[in-house]
Parts: C-alpha cells; structure tokens; sequence
C-alpha cells in the first residue's frame, strides 16, 4: 500500500478578461475575485516530516498568480493567444506549478480555480 499525504493550499488574485468569440456578456471585459486550490501529493515525508512545507507552495503559487493580479489576462502570454476561460487558467497554473514544484516523490496534483464562490474547474493530468 501506497502512502499518500496531500497537501493543499488557497490563494486568490483579482483579474479582468473577456472571452473572444463566446456568444454571451463575457464577450465583454469583466473582472473576477479568483480563488486557486493548489494540491500537492507527496508519498513520503522528509527529515523534518513534510511531504513539501506549505510555505514552499504559497511562494511558488504567489509568484506565479503575482503576474496575473489586477491585470486584463487577455493582454498576458499565453492567453493574449488562448482563451483565458477557468479551463485554461487551471491548467496553465497547473502547468507552471508541476515545473517548480514536482520532484521524486511530490507531484501537484491538482488546482482546483474558482471563478465565483459557485462555480470552479479542478484541472489534473495522468500519470
């Protein structure tokens, strides 16, 4: 059996969009209050009995959002070329995330991206 701990964090950032070609008012530049869920899977804990020390995530999960709050994300790489909807965000965080954090025995496993307190996308990838 497999141990696995899982550690999550909860940050927000505040950006505007607008979504091309969407039929409907978010065609037009709206802003939202962000939410990011970073998960982080470890199967075993270090010297200290972390599987990755909270603050580790946090920095890395700030830098990351740091470059998006209280921008128009349809002006930032790479939504200037994609669509800047839940979907892509979680997975472009997610992405960047796995880059900085990801080692032998912890893996992001998940960013959970909330849009608005009811409605959020979870975007995970496959081992």
């Amino acid at each position: 059996m497999t141990k696995r701990y899982t550690m999550k964090i909860l940050l927000d950032f505040a950006a505007a969009h607008y979504l091309r070609e969407y039929e409907g008012v978010c065609n037009r530049l709206h802003g939202h209050n962000w939410k990011v869920e970073v998960q982080v899977t470890a199967t075993r804990l270090d010297e200290v009995g972390m599987g990755m020390d909270f603050k580790v995530i946090k920095d890395a999960t700030r830098a990351l959002i740091d470059q998006l709050d209280h921008r128009n994300l349809n002006d930032i790489p790479p939504f200037d070329r994609i669509n800047p909807t839940a979907e892509n965000i979680s997975a472009y965080l997610y992405q960047e995330l796995a880059k900085k954090l990801n080692q032998d025995a912890v893996k992001v496993s998940s960013v959970t991206l909330w849009e608005t307190d009811r409605a959020c996308v979870i975007y995970s990838e496959d081992d």
